[in-house]
């Protein structure tokens, strides 16, 4: 599928793995609207990126906000590209040093933000999708974002790898649901990447990071992950796969 000339909804676009794959799709001509929350730099960034570029404030949980953002797509071109990097983590323990289990609301808070929010977007962006015509026989791509703790997951990710596991595990799903209306469905499960999450930690700690990385021994680049993303949307042929982006790295439990 040709770049040139769709439009694109990114979710997190204000930042990150988002942002970079904002500023690729804007780079092969698309039209890019950036969903991100109102506290975000999402305004400050699509007025930096110019007149292409238009900033939707939005929560991937809530149906209104992100029938927002797909309409305002679908005004400046025919929206044929979702890439949804939205998410977030937080740390649990099954069960505490003091013997006190986890918290059952802030596991439900973070599946509702990656999974449920995921499957929100999936559906939204795939109906919206699906009004367009067909070119060269597809409508358009979704790619949705896992990561490598949905097959590794540490101790006291469980909420996140759990979060991540179901969307590898909606991916085929989808892409066979949406066969028919000629809409691709496919996952990037980033391993440690460079983003504005992991610079909060420590120095020494992304040092460790970047060593355990096999090769190339180093943190991910988001443009990495947006050079993926864009030939997902590219690629005819590539569908319902969940593809890791990780320089071969597998966690260990801690």
């Amino acid at each position: 599928m040709n770049i040139q000339g769709m439009s694109a909804v990114v979710t997190g676009g204000a930042s990150g793995l988002g942002r970079a794959t904002v500023e690729k799709l804007l780079s092969q001509g698309a039209k890019v609207v950036i969903a991100d929350l109102a506290t975000s730099e999402g305004a400050a960034v699509a007025d930096q990126l110019g007149a292409a570029c238009r900033f939707v404030p939005a929560d991937v949980t809530s149906e209104a906000e992100m029938l927002e953002v797909f309409a305002a797509a679908s005004r400046l071109a025919p929206l044929r590209a979702t890439v949804h990097c939205a998410g977030r983590g937080g740390p649990l323990r099954v069960v505490d040093k003091q013997g006190v289990p986890g918290a059952l609301d802030h596991f439900e808070m973070i599946v509702r933000i990656n999974l449920v929010g995921s499957f929100n977007v999936l559906r939204l962006a795939a109906a919206e999708i699906a009004k367009t015509e067909e070119v060269d026989g597809e409508r358009g791509a979704i790619v949705l974002t896992a990561s490598v703790a949905a097959f590794e997951g540490q101790i006291g990710q469980i909420p996140y790898a759990s979060s991540k596991a179901g969307i590898v595990g909606m991916t085929i799903v989808a892409a066979r649901d949406l066969a028919s209306r000629k809409i691709r469905v496919n996952t990037i499960a980033p391993g440690t990447f460079d983003t504005p999450i992991l610079a909060r930690v420590s120095a020494e700690a992304r040092e460790g990071l970047a060593k355990a990385v096999p090769h190339p021994s180093r943190l991910g680049k988001p443009s990495e992950y947006a050079l993926l993303a864009a030939h997902i949307i590219e690629n005819p042929m590539m569908n319902g796969e969940t593809i890791r982006l990780d320089g071969a790295i597998r966690m260990p439990p801690r």
